[in-house]
């Protein structure tokens, strides 16, 4: 048995409005999907990623208004990789230092250019070119980003693990194989790679790094998600999971795919998250992330819901349409 990669990354924000306008008006993500935290329904679960939200591109968040702020650290993943076409990241530096992201200096890793920054809450992302030969992936229709620099999807993840040896027991176990370790340059930390046997979203990096402790909050990833094909890989993986001594959940209905989770010995927690059913089992392709989505249990409550949340309608419509003009009328096309 062996995940194809990453499913999605789930992260927790602040302001669910300034999170809608970073994302979809900078980064030029979809907006997949606009529902709520199942499990706190006064509390949004926005999802973007490409046109269809296609497994390996999505990356939730949790905006929870007046949480502390979290710290990136031991026990975390601590930075969510984006893959984007060679030659983007002159584009991307510009683009980004225009914004309010955080820019850090462009380096080098196994081979690959990298641009590390921050979202305005201080979530850790990275740019990677390359890595998405051969991926169908493109970006969604409607982006600000012109279609030669736009993601495509994740590259990957860094784990900052309290246990690094003990995690990379897991991902073996996930049937990734190791492909390589470099030494940071800047502290002398070994970053081990781990690939899985997917074409995209498929690289998971172990850092042994000592402190700090990280701790959750705004700006901090909140779980880690792999791919299962359907709901017989995903309990055979719940078998082979506890068998290797991990404490699985049992499944759990997301609406638009089925979970399980468990937190690996290095304090990080996992899931293994179905290709489907899909988003578009709600509303049609064209319309995802349209209006609020609820799942037929909270229905009965969807007037007390909605009075619950800031609204999101016309937050970033104005803007993406008049980046899309300018994208659409320019010479980097």
């Amino acid at each position: 048995m062996k995940t194809n990669g990453l499913h999605h990354v789930s992260a927790v924000a602040s302001d669910p409005r300034e999170n809608l306008r970073f994302y979809t008006e900078v980064l030029g993500l979809r907006l997949l999907k606009r529902t709520v935290n199942f499990d706190d329904t006064t509390t949004y679960h926005l999802y973007y990623g490409d046109e269809t939200g296609t497994p390996g591109t999505a990356l939730t968040f949790f905006p929870f208004e007046g949480t502390r702020q979290g710290r990136p650290g031991r026990g975390q993943a601590v930075a969510t990789a984006f893959a984007v076409p060679e030659g983007s990241l002159d584009y991307w530096s510009d683009r980004l230092r225009e914004s309010d992201a955080a820019v850090h200096d462009r380096r080098t890793r196994f081979g690959a250019a990298v641009l590390p920054f921050e979202d305005p809450d201080g979530q850790p992302l990275e740019l990677v070119e390359g890595g998405v030969d051969g991926s169908p992936i493109e970006p969604g229709g409607d982006s600000p980003v012109p279609e030669a620099h736009g993601i495509r999807g994740f590259f990957g993840v860094t784990l900052h693990s309290a246990e690094p040896a003990a995690t990379e027991n897991v991902l073996e176990v996930l049937g990734l194989e190791r492909s390589g370790s470099e030494t940071e340059p800047d502290d002398g930390t070994e970053r081990v790679r781990y690939a899985a046997d997917g074409d995209h979203a498929t690289a998971v990096d172990v850092l042994h790094r000592g402190p700090p402790r990280g701790r959750p909050g705004v700006g901090t990833v909140h779980h880690v998600a792999f791919r299962a094909d359907d709901e017989a890989e995903q309990l055979a993986w719940r078998e082979r999971l506890s068998e290797a001594g991990q404490f699985v959940t049992p499944q759990k209905d997301r609406q638009y795919f089925r979970s399980i989770y468990f937190r690996e010995p290095g304090g990080i927690l996992f899931e293994i998250a179905t290709d489907g059913p899909g988003f578009a089992i709600d509303e049609p392709v064209e319309d995802l992330g349209s209006a609020l989505k609820l799942p037929s249990w909270l229905e009965d409550d969807r007037e007390r819901i909605e009075a619950a949340l800031p609204s999101l309608d016309g937050a970033s419509d104005a803007s993406v349409k008049s980046e899309k003009a300018a994208a659409d009328g320019g010479a980097d096309k």
